[in-house]
């Protein structure tokens, strides 16, 4: 059972993560002409780039600490985490926007939760299920109030958006649950590291994909374009996948894999702040009820992580 100082930190470290993440479902709207593959494409290039330049004073260091079985996970969790996730989101974002596939993504910390529930010692699912509970009543009031007012000529769509976001929701289930069982095997290695290596590996897959993305489907930008998609990739790039995933493996490796599920909900709050302040309006009564369950389903998951002595403690002083 972790303490309370490392979940304290942990959570820090999960929210700052959302907040960064978060911006990521508002870019494909700030590069609207491009599809969601040629952004895959750009971001990862950049963050390949970014995190060569950075992990070079350390690479013979890393490099005696990783073998074979450890590239081919980087490669795995690459796809899975990075490439294939972030086309299907961003496809999904310019399908069916920023609110729809906030909500679908919401559904991660379930899936996760469940998942590490499983694991040897972990806190049992009784204890979890208001906390499930909560999450999954959430993020369901956002898909009524996204889906809900939908005009029928728009429901081609918004169907394709909502098959890219289930797969997106696929793939990153899969890279949490795997990125997070890989940090525990290798304390050698630090988070920060483990996110430069995985961007190095990242942006050496996304030359594969930028071939076809921006040959087959070369499309027609005007230079104004071709700069604000440069700037909205390389800032992708820095502040979502370095920053971002350093905070969250530093996260990873101080919770426990059912609370690390729950610190997703956090970039679909910000994701969904971001939307509203795209879309210049308040969020309606519905988003607000939404989020509110989405916060209490963190408390609620956090309680449950507690020391048994401290919740006891806690519940006869309140």
């Amino acid at each position: 059972m972790p303490s309370t100082n490392r979940i304290i930190l942990g959570l820090l470290c999960g929210m700052a993560a959302g907040a960064l993440w978060g911006v990521v479902f508002v870019a494909p709207e700030l590069a609207r002409p491009f599809n969601g593959m040629q952004l895959a494409a750009g971001r990862f290039l950049a963050y390949g780039v970014i995190a060569a330049a950075l992990i070079t004073p350390h690479w013979k260091r890393l490099s005696a600490l990783i073998g074979a079985k450890e590239w081919w996970a980087l490669i795995v969790l690459s796809l899975l985490g990075n490439i294939i996730y972030y086309i299907f989101l961003a496809s999904a974002v310019q399908f069916g926007g920023v609110a729809m596939t906030s909500l679908v993504i919401g559904f991660l910390p379930v899936a996760v939760t469940i998942i590490g529930s499983r694991d040897k010692g972990a806190v049992p699912f009784a204890r979890l299920a208001p906390s499930l509970l909560m999450s999954a009543a959430g993020v369901g009031l956002v898909g009524w109030q996204s889906l809900g007012g939908t005009a029928p000529g728009e429901m081609k769509g918004q169907l394709i958006g909502l098959a890219c976001a289930f797969a997106a929701l696929g793939s990153w289930t899969a890279y949490a649950v795997s990125n997070s069982r890989w940090l525990a095997r290798l304390p050698h290695v630090t988070g920060q590291d483990w996110s430069l290596l995985t961007g190095v590996v990242t942006g050496a897959l996304a030359l594969v994909i930028a071939i076809p993305a921006f040959l087959i489907r070369p499309g027609h930008f005007a230079p104004d374009e071709w700069m604000r998609f440069i700037a909205v990739v390389s800032g992708m790039a820095l502040l979502a996948s370095i920053v971002g995933n350093a905070l969250w493996n530093r996260m990873s490796r101080l919770l426990p894999l059912t609370l690390v599920g729950q610190m997703i909900l956090f970039e679909t709050l910000f994701a969904l702040l971001y939307g509203f302040l795209w879309e210049q309006r308040l969020p309606t009564a519905l988003e607000y009820v939404a989020m509110v369950l989405v916060v209490g389903s963190v408390i609620t998951c956090i309680w449950a992580h507690r020391p048994p002595a401290q919740r006891v403690i806690a519940s006869k002083t309140s």
